[in-house]
């Protein structure tokens, strides 16, 4: 497995998102290093702006309309920023096996949860976490989008100033 390869494919997702204004989170969902989903960031602009359309979210969704054989605890879900709380508890649920992040998200990354403070649905699900693969590459796209003064989302926010300081 080859992490590198794989985030580059989170990015370029990410970059489609940033091409349409949107915040650059991209994901890509890999089994037997064949990506089976993928998702871009949606909905973080415009007049149906809204909190659903996470690339993660998007990436699992088309996962779950897959008609393609994988085993969940041997797949591993790449993304360009780590998941939110939203999302993390979204793929525990899921099975998937392994998360693969480059970016922390340090105002509302939800992957340093404590797992075995919660119940056993979350607490057992064996999760693997690499952070930081490809993040200068990650970093590149949020200072892009963060400079752009047209973009609103997040804007002033604890992470916009995180990363326009890097």
């Amino acid at each position: 497995m080859d992490d590198q390869f794989f985030m580059k494919q989170a990015l370029a997702q990410a970059k489609i998102a940033l091409s349409a204004g949107e915040f650059p989170v991209g994901c890509v969902i890999v089994y037997q290093d064949q990506i089976i989903a993928s998702g871009a960031r949606a909905c973080s602009v415009g007049k149906r702006t809204n909190e659903i359309d996470h690339a993660e979210l998007i990436a699992l969704k088309k996962l779950a309309e897959t008609e393609k054989p994988y085993n969940k605890k041997k797949t591993t879900l790449y993304c360009t920023m780590e998941p939110c709380l939203m999302c993390f508890g979204a793929i525990l649920l899921s099975g998937i096996g392994r998360i693969v992040y480059a970016y922390e998200d340090i105002m509302g990354g939800g992957t340093n949860c404590d797992l075995l403070k919660l119940n056993p649905l979350y607490r057992n699900t064996g999760i693997s976490i690499v952070p930081h693969i490809l993040c200068g590459e990650s970093l590149i796209l949020f200072k892009e989008f963060f400079s752009n003064p047209e973009n609103t989302y997040w804007k002033d926010s604890m992470l916009a100033k995180y990363t326009l300081n890097q």
